[in-house]
Order: C-alpha cells, then structure tokens, then sequence
C-alpha cells in the first residue's frame, strides 16, 4: 500500500511516469495526448500526459475507483 495525498479540488489528478514505474502500476496509452499548461500558459516541460492508469484507493474505510 502507498500513501498518497489527494488535492480535492483539482480539476485532474496525475502521476508521474516513474511513480507508475516504480508501483507497478499498469498503464495503458492514451488515443491522444494531453497537452499540459502550467499556470503561466506555457507548455509543460515535462511534455504531455501519454498514459493512463486506473487506481483502486481507500478513503477512511470505502474503496473508491479512479480511472
């Protein structure tokens, strides 16, 4: 299990490329890719979102799906 925090009020939530690498997360491509901004408008440096993971996490008790 990992711990992790959640911002509740982001519009996406994301991962970095080896955090999914490194939890062996399963990551499936994306039909397209995701272009990020950064709060000044510019394109992200780190290039755009390419994959996609499903995640399985609990929040107190519950079990919550996030595609």
């Amino acid at each position: 299990m990992t711990e992790v925090l959640l911002d509740s009020g982001a519009t996406g939530l994301v991962m970095s490329e080896e955090f999914a690498r490194r939890h062996k997360f399963k990551r499936m491509k994306l039909e397209r890719l995701v272009y990020v901004r950064d709060v000044n408008g510019t394109l992200n440096y780190v290039g755009p979102i390419v994959n996609t993971v499903e995640v399985e996490c609990y929040i107190g008790y519950t079990l919550a799906s996030m595609p």
